[in-house]
């Protein structure tokens, strides 16, 4: 008897199916297999096993917080060379774990990923910040907690944070009247809304390109990763309905319109739910 092996979009759904044993680090170097279906993962994470390793032989057993972090941020972004690609920003690869790996190059939130490993693997209490516009990472330091810049390993003071924060709002960021504390954006992203965020940096990049293939395949790990959210349904119909796929198409639409039947984009979408039913009913034979 033959088994069929798990394509990359089950095994997706295996790893991000329950909150509690999540592999963070997995999960984000597997979706690079939409575009590289042959990447070995576990490779991949032998690589930045192996990374952790050179670090923790340069921690002493009694180091604080701050020393680990120290060498940590030294490793990384200075004798690795890791930092933002500024020269490509939304190149897909950019999100690519193992791409970020080999070019030491990548996006605030990829590099993110690879710095919180490294953290957990030298005794750093880390975690990632979805900040606006600027994804983060702070470590648990004594009684306090440091913050820092994946993209190029500065320690952000709380006036350097507020700065940028200012000028968030000042962009297309938050209204002005929206006056929430500095903490509030400094809460720890869960696993899942990183992975969430990875996928929605890729969603933009497909989208920009009117790509509906690769962007139709990062929609499909959305719908399974956030599988409470109408919106991902929403969104996924329209590119099903981009790709002649109408019943389906009609299927995502007819979920999203039940659970958020008073949005503002319902009226819309109730008239385009009646075009594509009847462009999925059969030809008269």
């Amino acid at each position: 008897m033959k088994f069929a092996a798990p394509t990359p979009l089950d095994y997706f759904a295996t790893l991000v199916a329950e909150d509690a044993g999540l592999n963070l680090l997995e999960a984000a170097i597997s979706l690079a297999q939409d575009d590289h279906p042959q990447l070995d993962v576990q490779a991949v994470l032998s690589h930045v096993d192996g990374l952790a390793r050179r670090l923790r032989e340069r921690i002493a057993r009694d180091a604080a917080p701050a020393q680990r972090l120290r060498l940590l941020t030294q490793f990384f972004h200075r004798e690795l060379g890791f930092a933002g690609n500024l020269n490509n920003y939304y190149a897909a690869d950019n999100s690519y774990v193992h791409r970020v790996l080999e070019t030491r190059r990548g996006l605030p939130i990829t590099l993110a990923v690879l710095l919180l490993e490294l953290a957990e693997q030298a005794g750093l209490r880390a975690a990632g910040v979805a900040f606006p516009g600027h994804f983060l990472v702070k470590c648990k330091i004594g009684l306090g907690e440091a913050v820092i810049d994946p993209f190029t390993g500065e320690s952000l003071s709380p006036s350097r944070l507020d700065e940028r924060l200012a000028q968030y709002r000042q962009g297309s960021g938050l209204p002005d009247d929206l006056e929430l504390p500095l903490e509030f954006f400094l809460r720890a992203a869960t696993k899942r809304q990183i992975l969430a965020r990875m996928l929605r940096n890729l969603k933009e990049v497909h989208r920009a390109a009117e790509d509906w293939p690769r962007l139709l395949a990062v929609q499909q790990r959305l719908v399974i990763l956030l599988p409470d959210d109408p919106a991902e349904r929403r969104d996924r119909g329209l590119v099903l309905a981009s790709l002649g796929a109408f019943a389906a198409a009609a299927e995502d639409l007819s979920f999203y319109l039940a659970a958020r039947a008073d949005a503002p984009d319902a009226p819309d979408l109730r008239a385009r739910l009646a075009l594509l039913l009847d462009q999925a009913r059969p030809p008269l034979q």
